[in-house]
């Protein structure tokens, strides 16, 4: 066992609980399907999976419990943060929807451009690639 959580999901979709986010659905911040599908221990990085997700939807966080094994996010773990301190994983089993956490606080405006522009910073220079 990697976490015993909680674990959240950020993202833009409404969905109710008891449903199932599965692998091999358009991904929050690409336009592909993803093989994978991701979630974080941390408010924080559920946040910012919130805020950065495409669509002009109500930002959601969801507490999610896994139902099946889980790894690392390598995205977050071996290119930018040695260890795992954003406590992100990854899973190609679903992922069950138990609740919504119905108030959370936003980064502020400024921290949330300030990582839009970097992350098109990284597009620009070829260097977004998500291993998925």
């Amino acid at each position: 066992m990697l976490d015993r959580g909680p674990f959240f999901h950020g993202t833009k979709a409404e969905l109710n609980i008891g449903d199932l986010l599965e692998p091999l659905h358009l991904s929050n911040y690409q336009d592909k399907k993803s093989n994978y599908i991701y979630f974080t221990a941390t408010l924080d990085a559920a946040k910012w999976g919130a805020e950065l997700a495409t669509g002009h939807a109500k930002e959601r966080i969801y507490i999610v419990e896994p139902l099946g094994d889980f790894e690392n996010d390598p995205n977050l773990t071996d290119k930018r943060f040695p260890g795992n301190p954003t406590r992100s994983y990854r899973s190609k089993s679903p992922l069950k929807i138990v609740a919504e956490l119905g108030l959370w606080e936003r980064h502020s405006d400024e921290q949330i451009n300030q990582m839009v522009s970097s992350l098109k910073k990284l597009r620009e220079d070829g260097k977004a690639v998500i291993e998925d």
